[in-house]
């Protein structure tokens, strides 16, 4: 059991238990000992999920990563290959099953496609001619995972770019499928509010596998009482500025991938006198960072300017309680001071880890560079001078600061003034395609195409009725115990979740004008109960609401929905689903275009 999954209102272990069943179901199939060779993205996920000792009571004995040519020498009876359905991977997979029957003992093949088989995928494996070499080829439909308590995601990195650039709704039919899940395991959702083009796509297709499977009534009592679906593009504002939470920040600085983060790891050796610091380890060190850590769950959706009293606060508890061990005399004393060791140990180990992360930090947000980047990014959500060509991008451009930056910069200019001037955009495109090169040409056209970066239509800026509206802009933001979401950006309150708040209490009726602005429908639907599941709401019960974000969601707007969970008279639990989880820099990459 993961005991961190399961501290909320919904209890994700039951869902981690459920894709674990099915794991095991199907490595039972296949008798005898056995070689997984992975498709190394899903690695990450899985670890998520089934860690090696799992894989080792199913008689697992060896793990490859999917390489071109011959497979490493393994004396097993089962080679399962767990990949993705891309057809480039079809073709490595082809190129190890025939470089491996030319040698040694036969051997059995079977194949896991993950989260859907493929008829592409299929085929193309039956044109190289080793189709037939298959003897179990199925799915597993890992569509959610479980990462916290309160958290949930698909892990699909491609998902915003299939759907905005290719209408392709793959992606959308993997999270129906994931939600329709859900709903076996944890009970019919009674309402979903939606909006975006996706999210009314999503709630369609669900109703339709509803339909479709009209055999047996749902008799499992609802935990959630509301799903609200939102596309990315009803606030692309939001994943572009800098995050400014303890874990938006890591994520921004270092990348959190699948819950862990790399560091560098001189921060973490601790210091003997005489060292002359020739023996630093060069290895990055590998942190899991999620709530089964007390502390790192206490500080992590907090501003950061509000972690370092926290820690020294910590600092002085935990040496407080090292000191009672002078004041044990009795045997009996000394026996509970001696019990509760590791967990000491344990808290002052995660205390030094997470001082050492919140200097890594400190040091580049106190840096001048950070400070200009953050206040052009302000005065842009803030509606300054939003209209003509900013001079610190311009900067930017002129010292060839790195591209992603850049692009992120001018982007979130376009998006505050709902486009640019053509005047303005095509200078902007000309200095970065001359200084970047013109290769860069079609990833400016992928972000035009995705509504990031482009001409003002009509000559009317609707960011400010927005901003007005929606209360996205706080002047006096009290980062350390903060009374509104905008803390955590410092002043600006993510679109996104300004929406679920206010759907929460008065409701959307009162927003409808600036609903019409944003881009895509706005619906309800209701999922009618059988008589006996209907809820009745004890007095002062929260309801619970499954937020779903298509396109991806920063751990920002995840903090401001937590801030939201535990507000005493907020009435409403959030737990948060999504394609993916991801940051500006990640998103934007998504979108670019790789160099031939």
């Amino acid at each position: 059991m993961a005991a961190h999954l399961s501290y909320g209102r919904v209890n994700l272990n039951v869902l981690r238990e459920a894709v674990r069943r099915e794991l095991r179901e199907f490595l039972d199939k296949c008798a005898g000992s056995k070689a997984i060779v992975w498709d190394e993205y899903l690695t990450g996920p899985f670890g998520l999920i089934a860690q090696y000792s799992l894989l080792k009571e199913h008689e697992v004995e060896k793990m490859f990563t999917l390489k071109g040519s011959r497979l490493p020498a393994a004396d097993v009876k089962n080679i399962i290959f767990f990949v993705r359905p891309r057809l480039e991977l079809m073709d490595i997979i082809a190129e190890n099953v025939l470089s491996e029957d030319r040698r040694g003992p036969a051997r059995d093949f079977h194949i896991l496609f993950v989260p859907r088989r493929s008829l592409l995928c299929e085929q193309r494996l039956k044109d190289l001619g080793v189709l037939g070499s298959f003897i179990h080829r199925e799915e597993y439909s890992l569509d959610l995972i479980p990462f916290d308590g309160d958290l949930l995601s698909m892990e699909s990195e491609s998902a915003f770019k299939e759907c905005y650039l290719e209408s392709d709704q793959t992606s959308l039919y993997h999270a129906a499928k994931g939600l329709m899940t859900l709903q076996a395991l944890y009970g019919t959702i009674p309402q979903i509010f939606g909006k975006g083009e996706c999210a009314r796509q999503v709630a369609n297709m669900m109703i339709r596998m509803k339909r479709e499977f009209t055999g047996s009534q749902n008799s499992i009592f609802p935990v959630f009482d509301n799903l609200l679906l939102l596309d990315r593009n009803v606030d692309l504002l939001t994943p572009l500025a800098t995050q400014l939470t303890y874990e938006g920040l890591i994520d921004e600085i270092y990348g959190i991938q699948n819950s862990y983060v790399k560091l560098p790891p001189e921060k973490f050796t601790p210091k003997k006198q005489g060292d002359s610091g020739k023996d630093l380890p060069t290895e990055a060190k590998k942190l899991q960072l999620n709530s089964a850590e007390e502390l790192y769950a206490e500080i992590r959706d907090k501003n950061f300017n509000a972690v370092g009293s926290v820690l020294s606060k910590k600092a002085k508890v935990i040496s407080a309680a090292f000191e009672e061990r002078h004041n044990a005399k009795t045997v009996g004393e000394i026996k509970q001071f001696v019990s509760q060791l590791p967990h000491m140990q344990a808290a002052r180990g995660s205390l030094a880890n997470h001082t050492s992360i919140a200097e890594l930090i400190k040091d580049v947000t106190t840096s001048e560079d950070f400070f200009d980047k953050l206040t052009v990014e302000q005065e842009f959500m803030s509606g300054i001078d939003t209209d003509k060509v900013n001079n610190y991008i311009e900067d930017c451009i002129a010292q060839k600061h790195p591209l992603i930056k850049v692009l992120r910069l001018v982007c979130l200019q376009s998006v505050c003034n709902s486009g640019l001037k053509q005047k303005v955009l095509d200078y902007y495109k000309r200095e970065i395609l001359q200084t970047y090169g013109y290769e860069h040409i079609l990833t400016l056209y992928n972000l035009e195409k995705a509504g990031l970066l482009r001409p003002q239509t009509g000559g009317r800026n609707n960011y400010p009725t927005i901003r007005k509206t929606l209360r996205l802009w706080m002047d006096d933001v009290n980062e350390q115990n903060p009374t509104d979401i905008s803390y955590v950006y410092s002043g600006y309150a993510p679109l996104s979740v300004r929406l679920a708040q206010l759907l929460s209490r008065p409701g959307w009726r009162s927003i409808e004008e600036v609903l019409r602005i944003l881009p895509g429908p706005h619906f309800e639907e209701r999922q009618p109960l059988p008589t006996g599941l209907q809820k009745k709401r004890q007095p002062g019960e929260n309801r619970v609401t499954l937020i779903f974000f298509l396109g991806g969601v920063t751990y920002a707007e995840i903090a401001a929905l937590r801030f939201l969970s535990q507000l005493e008279d907020g009435g409403t639990e959030y737990v948060i689903a999504t394609t993916k989880l991801m940051n500006g820099t990640s998103w934007v990459e998504s979108l670019m275009e790789k160099p031939i």
